[in-house]
């Protein structure tokens, strides 16, 4: 033999020697006498050049596994040599064992580092892995390490190549069949992991819906014993968690993720990261886990020298991403120039050192600058906002406050972050732009609130719906207020009625279509049938059976479209000249309560608004009222039949006459619009708990006390769309009908029973009790025979061409419900007016057996009186409640609360 084939021969026998040993020693000397020989032309000294490569790869391995060098470096080292060896005549055995290594460093490494530093597999070895999965594509490791390698760069960039080709492999790997396979689990983890990453950088929870609807039916299939059941029930809890996240339901109480991620060893000390980082200059420098998660604790620190060890820390991390052969991932250099940032301006605020404040701006303006991601953009775009609305209020340099308008533009616009996130900067936008009077405020606004009726227009339900409007932050409820207050306060009062009709009862608006009526049927039967699955299913969503998830997943598709659809279309929110129309019959008054200002709006409809400013103190007094009005009533201290309440509630009908009675009854006069004529309260916020119709006494002339019904018919309508709906009667329908009696009495008064007669009739009178669900709206009902309930939702569902009035002869229909949102007059007054009914007669707490007889009769009389022949009936309702309530005040020891009670909605 010659000296080459000798040394080889002693390396062969050191190789296997190694592995034996398994010492680090050993197993370096084997890969340095490796790639001396690799290096020489093999051939010409009668050896294999496959063989060498082989036993490198493999020692290279080794090495990885005993040394805690760079294993980034050495699985692209072997990933060139498994390219030479796939192109080479090494027997398929061999190769098989050596490629296997390969893809065991890969899923190794990768898998461990899902923390937010990991570095992304690069091409060469996404390469190596591809042909590999060709040529042995029963190799499951070798499919499972390429799908974490694409799901890593993925992640990274975004390149929906890389979705695709992960996708159809793993597609292969969870089939269901009788092969027993330790990487199906793994392969349906990482499915529910792509799904979620593509629904959030696309912001479209239908790639999670895909993925639930499969993973229920997999779960359908799967036996008790099938070891598979585990990975498939914490796949489908990790997904619903992800779409539950885009619906902003509450959260559940365990995060599924975990399961998906591992442990990560305790976070160390911010001195601790700077030492270990400083002495790691030697070699390329990439930041692990522990290291990349530690930002996320940069919130917790106030104290400066904290403050400062987090500063050099950052620094030094920073600096060390700028090495040249340095492999931290642009997404982990990103985040640290952000804390680096948020660090500096935290060091500002306790100090008042102005350089702490312009280094934090300038570095997250650097940052920002060289990132590409879309995601990182919108973050980073958030973060620069609050140092420069710092130094603006110090400074008041024009420059930063148009910077920060510029960013939160771009930042809202950002179509790859999540909807409820764009919403919440948006509304900060606006918030600061109104604030400072900028003039993009308008812009900021109209962007918020397209992005609130996005957000919600997407959830599936109602209740998701309402979830996502009682999760906002109180700002984000009373945009609309705030920016009708804006548009007031510059003189555009038509555009200003036009947002708070827009803006207030949004679920209502997406229920009926009201924004986009060319869509409004199509888009009302796909939230129909998603209201439909999801609420048949038993015990929720994930516990419905493989149908109920195969529909959600259908539904969310077909609603995207819809959506996409809509956006298209030119036809927005009714205008102006459409909305003044509520007025036909006589003003509606809008009571804008909002904490820039507050203001009296009265439409009328041959005339330009009517604008009654108020008092400085005017929002703080409202809140007030309704605050003594709710813990007077919630008091266990008085009954509601004390002295005690009714003198609360006397003073605070005088304290609403007070504050909007005389004025608005003043502006009645001087617009000569005469007594005794109808007029409609579209109250928002505070108001809409509080009794408008029954403000006073009004002062007078004689003795008798008179409040604002004795002046006035009184009405109220959630918004001015709802009113003019009202008054679309389907006359050929009701033509067609014979007026006739059914009475429903005890078991026939079932649910079914009672919609189904509604279809049927004209007028409906209930006499029954009406219960409220604390924090939920929807589960307000009627309660009928035998426990059973009719609810909101149920009426909400109904549709009624038919129906003209109902007389809701029950406890708390037109209360609001605790814990729901007032804007959105979400009880069963408004609910029956919303189904059909043209004309609703409502209570606003509980109501006294005793008051009903005489009130109804009086009611009715009445109302089907031959003196207003002509005038349709659910015309006449408001007059004939309004006499039947002042009969009921005349009754000797009838109490101020019982006839305050009825409230009249609709036209």
């Amino acid at each position: 033999m010659n000296i080459v084939e000798i040394f080889f021969h002693i390396t062969v026998s050191f190789y296997f020697w190694s592995l034996e040993t398994m010492k680090p020693e050993d197993v370096k000397w084997c890969v340095r006498s490796l790639r001396y020989l690799d290096d020489l032309p093999l051939e010409a000294f009668n050896l294999s050049r496959s063989v060498v490569t082989g036993f490198l790869v493999v020692q290279l391995a080794l090495e990885m596994g005993l040394d805690s060098g760079d294993v980034t470096l050495s699985i692209e080292e072997r990933a060139n040599l498994c390219r030479e060896l796939l192109n080479s005549d090494i027997p398929k055995r061999s190769l098989t064992v050596i490629i296997v290594t390969l893809a065991d460093s890969v899923h190794t490494h990768f898998a461990a580092e899902h923390g937010i530093g990991r570095r992304v597999p690069s091409e060469k070895v996404v390469e190596c892995l591809r042909e590999a999965n060709k040529r042995l594509p029963d190799l499951q490791l070798v499919s499972i390490a390429l799908a974490e390698s694409l799901l890593e760069r993925f992640d990274m960039a975004l390149l929906n190549d890389d979705y695709e080709e992960a996708m159809v492999i793993l597609d292969k790997l969870i089939v269901p069949d009788e092969r027993p396979s330790e990487f199906k689990g793994i392969a349906l983890r990482l499915v529910a992991r792509f799904a979620e990453l593509q629904a959030n950088q696309c912001g479209k929870p239908e790639y999670l819906g895909k993925e639930i609807c499969r993973f229920q039916t997999l779960l359908s299939g799967a036996s008790l014993e099938d070891p598979l059941r585990p990975d498939l029930i914490e796949g489908l809890a990790y997904l619903e968690w992800g779409l539950d996240q885009h619906f902003c339901i509450v959260a559940r109480l365990r995060d599924p993720r975990s399961a998906f991620r591992p442990n990560l060893p305790p976070i160390p000390l911010f001195r601790d990261l700077s030492a270990s980082l400083s002495q790691s200059q030697s070699r390329p420098t990439m930041m692990g886990s522990m290291e990349s998660e530690h930002h996320l604790y940069c919130d917790h620190i106030t104290e400066m020298a904290d403050i400062e060890e987090a500063i050099q820390y950052h620094r030094l991390a920073l600096a060390s991403s700028s090495h040249p052969r340095a492999s931290i991932s642009g997404d982990l250099a990103t985040l640290t120039g952000t804390a680096l940032g948020e660090m500096l301006h935290k060091a500002f605020l306790c100090t008042n050192n102005l350089d702490h404040l312009n280094e934090s701006i300038s570095v997250l303006r650097n940052r920002l600058t060289i990132t590409v991601e879309s995601w990182n953009h919108f973050i980073l775009a958030v973060r620069l906002c609050e140092p420069l609305l710092t130094r603006f209020r110090l400074l008041h340099h024009e420059e930063d406050l148009n910077e920060m308008m510029q960013l939160y533009q771009a930042a809202v616009n950002n179509e790859r972050a999540l909807t409820p996130r764009r919403l919440n900067a948006s509304c900060l936008w606006a918030q600061i732009a109104h604030k400072y009077g900028h003039p993009c405020t308008s812009t900021a606004y109209d962007t918020a609130i397209s992005l609130m009726q996005d957000s919600l227009a997407f959830a599936p339900t109602l209740e998701t719906q309402h979830f996502r409007l009682v999760a906002v932050s109180d700002y984000d409820k009373v945009l609309p207020l705030d920016y009708a207050s804006h548009l007031i306060r510059t003189g555009r009062l038509e555009k200003a009625i036009e947002i708070i009709d827009q803006g207030r009862a949004l679920l209502w608006s997406e229920m009926r279509g009201l924004p986009y009526p060319q869509l409004a049927d199509k888009f009302a039967a796909v939230n129909g049938d998603l209201e439909t699955v999801t609420l048949n299913a038993d015990g929720g969503r994930g516990n419905g059976g493989p149908e109920y998830m195969d529909r959600i997943g259908f539904l969310l598709f077909q609603q995207r479209t819809l959506l996409d659809d809509r956006d298209n279309l030119i036809s927005q929110a009714p205008s102006f000249d459409t909305l003044k129309s509520a007025a036909l019959y006589g003003p509606v008054i809008i009571v804008n309560h909002s904490g820039w200002r507050s203001d009296i709006l009265m439409l009328l409809h041959d005339s330009p608004p009517s604008l009654i400013t108020t008092s400085d103190d005017f929002f703080d007094r409202a809140i007030e009222l309704r605050d003594r009005l709710l813990n007077c009533r919630t008091s266990k201290k008085h009954g509601l039949d004390s002295k005690q309440y009714q003198r609360v509630l006397r003073s605070i009908l005088g304290g609403l006459y007070d504050l909007v009675g005389r004025p608005v009854i003043g502006r009645l006069r001087s617009l000569n619009v005469p007594e005794q004529s109808r007029v409609w309260w579209c109250p928002t916020s505070v108001f809409c708990s509080l009794p408008l119709h029954a403000m006073g006494p009004i002062p007078s002339s004689d003795s008798q006390k008179r409040y604002f019904s004795d002046l006035y018919i009184p009405s109220y309508t959630p918004t001015l769309s709802a009113l003019i709906e009202s008054r679309r009667p389907k006359i050929w329908a009701i033509q067609q009908l014979k007026t006739k009696v059914t009475t429903l009495v005890s078991n026939k008064a079932t649910p079914s029973a009672v919609v189904e007669s509604l279809r049927d009739h004209r007028f409906s009178h209930f006499v029954c009790h009406g219960k409220l669900q604390h924090g939920k709206p929807f589960d307000a009902s009627f309660q009928l025979h035998d426990g059973q309930q009719l609810t909101l939702l149920d009426l909400i569902r109904s549709q009624l061409p038919t129906a003209e009035f109902a007389f809701l002869s029950a406890c708390h229909t037109a209360e609001l419900t605790e814990g729901s949102i007032s804007d959105e007059a979400l009880h069963l007054t408004a609910a029956m007016q919303y189904c059909g009914f043209r004309s609703v007669t409502g209570t606003l707490w509980g109501m006294a057996d005793s008051d009903g007889p005489d009130l109804v009769s009086h009611f009715y009389k009445r109302m089907f009186s031959s003196k207003r022949a002509g005038t349709p009936y659910y015309e006449r309702s408001a007059e004939a409640l309004r006499d039947a309530v002042q009969g009921l005040r005349r009754k000797k020891g009838v109490s101020l609360e019982r006839w305050v009670n009825f409230v009249h909605y609709g036209a």
